[in-house]
């Protein structure tokens, strides 16, 4: 790993892709949970349904920039061109290379994910939608390194699978502490909250166990079963910060599930209501920084290379 110009900038944008990915995502599934519930323009949840359906559009666009950005450092990156003149053989890496084709995947299903962002709600713009949310993690997970062992790998799978699980976990832990749960504080949308509140917690527990079995894979797969991967290699010191910040994410998300949700169900308060919503923006703070790390992974020798 030489830590350059050019690989700050793809680390910075693909830290941008996992955040606008995320929040994305999470974003989503917040306008699903509470379309019933917003239809009329005076219902209680309409400033928080409202609140994620900008927040999906602008990720949306916000990820299609970062992908065409990230591109463009990385044909500089493969090439020894400088930025400007990495344009020249964009076409070359989209076409002869497997970072190229994962790309493709990814951006492609980035447009049509804006692209149904942008249009009105309904059953075949959310089918639609939901599909480009899972072309974009595929192509995602292509463009790292479990792609090493080829496009029709179990690692690759896998790796699919973890980097929807931790979008999904991540995404609702964002989108909902810091752009929609906040709009749902007025007592009249209480009880929207409190069942917000428990899908919230029931997507993020599955996601969460699903972000474990498939990072407990990733972990021995990027170390080669050797401790001395952790120990001894940039690529290791950077993977047990992200498991600091992970742990850290569980205590909070776990506080909110034992502590502040059942004190919402049970005194519907709104110092209750504020608790919930702001151990939420703290984990959402601490969650940014896990997918910024998840960045520098990505773009870092793993362990069992430096190895041997």
């Amino acid at each position: 790993m030489k830590a350059d110009w050019l690989w700050i900038g793809q680390v910075a944008m693909a830290a941008l892709v996992n955040l606008a990915y995320a929040f994305a995502l999470g974003s989503a599934l917040y306008g699903a949970w509470l379309e019933k519930d917003a239809r009329s323009a005076v219902a209680p949840a309409r400033l928080a349904w409202l609140r994620a359906q900008r927040s999906l559009r602008a990720s949306a666009f916000v990820l299609v920039v970062a992908l065409a950005m990230w591109l463009l450092y990385e044909s500089a990156s493969i090439s020894g061109e400088t930025l400007p003149g990495a344009f020249g053989v964009i076409s070359t890496v989209l076409a002869q290379t497997h970072v190229g084709h994962a790309w493709s995947i990814a951006f492609a299903g980035a447009l049509v994910l804006l692209a149904t962002a942008l249009a009105s709600a309904g059953p075949l713009r959310d089918g639609v939608l939901w599909l480009a949310i899972i072309a974009v993690a595929a192509g995602r997970a292509g463009l790292g390194h479990a792609a090493d062992a080829g496009f029709a790998s179990a690692a690759l799978g896998l790796h699919t699978l973890h980097v929807l699980s931790a979008s999904a976990w991540s995404g609702i832990v964002m989108a909902g502490g810091l752009a929609v749960l906040p709009a749902l504080g007025a007592s009249t949308a209480r009880g929207v909250l409190i069942r917000t509140a428990g899908q919230v917690s029931n997507v993020a527990f599955f996601a969460v166990g699903l972000v474990l079995a498939t990072g407990v894979f990733n972990g021995i797969r990027g170390t080669g079963g050797s401790i001395d991967a952790l120990e001894a290699s940039t690529w290791g010191h950077v993977l047990l910060a992200k498991l600091a910040l992970v742990v850290l994410a569980l205590l909070l998300g776990g506080f909110n599930r034992v502590v502040a949700m059942p004190e919402l169900r049970r005194a519907a308060s709104t110092g209750a209501a504020r608790r919930f919503v702001n151990v939420l923006h703290l984990e959402a703070l601490v969650m940014m920084a896990v997918l910024v790390i998840a960045a520098v992974l990505a773009h870092s020798v793993p362990g069992y290379v430096l190895q041997g």
